[in-house]
């Protein structure tokens, strides 16, 4: 009796450690993987600066954009830069005076 309920006992944790593996295996090639570059932004005064690096096999196209804090400092655009696969790009603008955010956007 003591037998029975131990092979009972290792199939059921069997299973159940097998069906564990199986349903995060099948999550994680669910989960679509990001196609976008990483990018790190830091501000230092009135000058904005973003790096960026592209894992990914695609090539990914990113913008820095710069709002200042001054009504009459003109928010900034810069141009998008293409960063192809395993490259790493800086960009770079500034304000006047003080910038309220700045942030990056992708293509």
């Amino acid at each position: 009796m003591r037998t029975s309920r131990l092979v009972a006992a290792a199939v059921l944790v069997g299973a159940v450690v097998g069906f564990v593996a199986v349903a995060s295996n099948s999550a994680a090639q669910e989960r679509p993987r990001p196609r976008e570059a990483a990018c790190s932004t830091w501000v230092r005064g009135s000058h904005a600066t973003a790096s960026c690096f592209n894992p990914n096999p695609d090539t990914d196209r990113v913008q820095l954009h710069v709002e200042c804090a001054r009504w009459w400092d003109p928010d900034m655009d810069g141009r998008p830069v293409e960063v192809g696969p395993a490259q790493h790009v800086r960009l770079a603008d500034r304000c006047w005076k003080e910038i309220r955010k700045a942030w990056v956007s992708h293509r």
